[in-house]
């Protein structure tokens, strides 16, 4: 057995095409014929074929009546039409169950990344949430700078009027350039 799978198989020639068989062709074609069949086209060619055939044969047009009354040739080939149409039928449904389960596990998919695409955004939202309540306002930043000002204003103003500043050197407190560039008040800036 071993030594024919290295060997190449040999090409076979014949007189007759090799067909290509397509799996889905017959499906399509009981697809097409299902759909024709549950038309109302095709019941009024139905009707028109059956009153035809009726006429035909208990009238005797043209001198023809091959099925006589009981009608046994008509009724063997709505048998036969029947045991055809059913499992054809049963094919085209069962191609579309399989297209639906197909839809169904694409849907299924989409549905799974979109749920995870909303918590991924929700996480991000919350964090983006937490991050923004740890930032400093416009209005927390002014009310500390101010607070700042305050503070800094309060303690110039306190050593300005302590009374051995200035006494040991004879010059007072605003004659020094240092004096004066302690007391020149800052102001806050407005926006």
């Amino acid at each position: 057995m071993a030594e024919r799978l290295d060997t190449p198989k040999a090409v076979r020639r014949s007189w007759v095409p090799r067909i290509r068989r397509d799996p889905d062709r017959v499906g399509r074609l009981a697809e097409a014929f299902a759909r024709f069949m549950g038309t109302g086209r095709f019941l009024l060619y139905m009707t028109a074929f059956v009153i035809v055939w009726v006429t035909i044969n208990v009238v005797g047009l043209w001198g023809l009546q091959w099925d006589p009354y009981p009608f046994i040739l008509l009724n063997l080939f709505f048998s036969t039409q029947a045991s055809y149409a059913a499992p054809l039928i049963l094919l085209a449904q069962n191609r579309q169950d399989d297209r639906d389960r197909v839809a169904l596990e694409q849907d299924r998919q989409r549905a799974e990344r979109n749920l995870a695409d909303t918590e991924f955004l929700a996480r991000e939202m919350a964090a983006l949430r937490i991050g923004l309540n740890e930032v400093a306002t416009r209005d927390f930043v002014r009310s500390e700078l101010r607070n700042l000002l305050e503070e800094l204003t309060t303690d110039r103003d306190g050593s300005d009027r302590e009374p051995h500043e200035g006494r040991h050197t004879g010059h007072s407190a605003h004659g020094s350039r240092e004096g004066r560039e302690r007391r020149e008040p800052v102001s806050p800036r407005r926006d």
